[in-house]
């Protein structure tokens, strides 16, 4: 603490002493600024995210110059504590979520109690690095508390302890990023976080709903293509008890890689292939595998072309689009191939391996000359099986998550999101319908719940999106926030949310009410 503290206090006095020269600031685009890659008039590469830029927003390059007292400024208008030099920029801040609401499925009290902290920084314009961690206690309503309490999770937020006598939970995570850009050909990152391909909400590709896992992440950009190659490790909260039958080992580990080529064909048109390999740290009888050295070759497609020639671990190829149909509106897609053959889908018999999902979107900004009055609306549909394999500890999933979509495989869903923003007040609209094929019991496997294997499935042919239990779900959310603090996303929140899920074992409906202090731009994925 002394030396944090003498830190702090050089920092203080070297902020003082150079205030009159500012390096500019750099940032990750979050959810409500990303929106200037989209209607700039140039095509950028949008799809991997997260992506840094230079912040020219007025906060960082016009600031208010009025004089102001020290906790109106602090509240309002800065950082915590931020020092911005000649050669290096520094920011410190403090990061609550405190919310208290109502839901009336089980007319339960739900609340969160969040605190955290970030500090993100840059030096000179090529070193960037950011780091935050969270501490939380929360209760939630019945349908997450089910969902958490049978996958001993969190979404996206990690794993659970008991809290008041197991009617709440106690979690905490962490992220962290550092990235080098050497020159404007070249980025390396090395990460603990998430990330997320497409330019949807959803990602059928790699989204980023799931718990933190760490990776190395390696982008080059030459002329209008970008080249992305990622080496990930990712854990299988399944395989815990057999873990710890060998020497007390833990969750078993499985590592992941993934290339992405994006191309700008045009000042409209972006194509991007993907190409994604998952393999086992250890085999289920626990003999060692680690890091395959061979999957260091950054060379798109080599290793998925060898799959269907008897290989043992889980490829995945895929492709993203995107088409600027006027200079506000984007038409942006998805197609992910997990397992294909071309004369099983011509057949139309339903095959079982013909494992593929699709998406389709468009996304309208300034609707109607409306300045920040945005619009977005996506279909998606995933086959059964798709994403699931012989075992967990080789499926597209980590911790108990699915690394593309929440609701798993075997279903479709429509949804439409619209946000508006005037000076500091940010509203958001969402409503979501899909229908998915469930379960009837734990020992059938329809092909909804990717953590199952393929091998236990129901049949071989007329497999359909739907099938097993016919589930309808509906879900929609209103948010208004007032914004105190722009710089961390500081706010006011209120928000109501109903929920309806009806098949012919059950029937549940919600109506959850929750206000209060937020802060960050995280997104959490709560609507499934």
């Amino acid at each position: 603490m002394k030396y944090l503290a003498r830190v702090v206090v050089l920092l203080l006095l070297s902020n003082a002493a150079f205030a009159q020269e500012k390096l500019p600031v750099i940032l990750p685009y979050n959810y409500q600024n990303i929106r200037e890659l989209y209607i700039d008039t140039s095509n950028h590469h949008t799809a991997f995210k997260p992506i840094l830029h230079v912040d020219t927003s007025a906060m960082y390059t016009h600031p208010d110059t009025t004089k102001r007292s020290l906790v109106h400024r602090k509240l309002f208008d800065e950082h915590l504590l931020e020092f911005r030099q000649p050669d290096f920029n520094v920011f410190i801040d403090f990061l609550p979520d405190f919310q208290v609401g109502k839901s009336r499925d089980g007319s339960r009290t739900n609340w969160l109690n969040t605190r955290g902290a970030i500090i993100q920084a840059n030096i000179g314009t090529k070193f960037y690095f950011e780091s935050s961690f969270y501490e939380n206690q929360g209760k939630f309503p019945y349908y997450l508390d089910q969902y958490i309490r049978k996958n001993q999770i969190v979404p996206g937020q990690g794993g659970i302890k008991d809290y008041s006598d197991g009617k709440a939970f106690d979690f905490n995570y962490a992220n962290a990023l550092l990235s080098y850009t050497p020159n404007k050909y070249l980025n390396l990152t090395a990460g603990y976080g998430t990330n997320f391909i497409g330019d949807g909400y959803r990602s059928l590709i790699l989204s980023d709903i799931t718990f933190s896992y760490p990776y190395l992440k390696i982008t080059g950009t030459l002329g209008s293509v970008q080249y992305t190659a990622m080496w990930a490790q990712f854990m299988d909260k399944h395989s815990k008890d057999f873990a710890q039958a060998y020497d007390d080992l833990g969750y078993y580990k499985k590592w992941g890689v993934f290339h992405f080529l994006d191309w700008n064909v045009s000042k409209k048109v972006t194509i991007g292939l993907f190409d994604a390999v998952i393999w086992p740290d250890a085999d289920s009888s626990g003999r060692k595998r680690g890091f395959d050295w061979s999957y260091m070759n950054p060379i798109i497609f080599l290793r998925s072309a060898e799959f269907s020639e008897g290989s043992s671990d889980n490829a995945l190829v895929g492709a993203n689009m995107k088409y600027k149909v006027l200079p506000k509106t984007t038409l942006y897609g998805q197609l992910v191939l997990d397992e294909f053959k071309l004369k099983e889908v011509t057949s139309g018999k339903g095959w079982w391996a013909n494992k593929q999902s699709w998406q389709l979107g468009f996304r309208s900004f300034d609707l109607f000359k409306v300045k920040n009055l945005d619009l977005q609306g996506e279909y998606n549909a995933v086959r059964p099986y798709t994403y699931s394999y012989k075992s967990t500890l080789i499926n597209y999933e980590h911790y108990n998550q699915s690394l593309a979509h929440p609701l798993g495989a075997n279903f479709w869903e429509v949804l439409g999101i619209a946000t508006y923003k005037y000076k500091r007040w940010y509203g958001r609209g969402e409503i979501m319908y899909s229908k998915y094929g469930d379960d009837p019991d734990p020992s059938t496997n329809y092909g909804h719940d990717i953590s199952k294997p393929y091998t236990n499935r129901v049949h071989d042919y007329g497999n359909y999106i739907g099938q097993g239990v016919k589930t309808n779900l509906l879900y929609a959310q209103g948010t208004i926030a007032y914004v105190l603090n722009p710089k961390y996303n500081l706010r006011i929140e209120t928000s109501l949310a109903a929920r309806k899920v009806t098949n012919d074992l059950n029937k549940s409906t919600d109506l959850i009410f929750s206000i209060g202090l937020r802060s960050t731009f995280r997104q959490f994925y709560y609507d499934f």
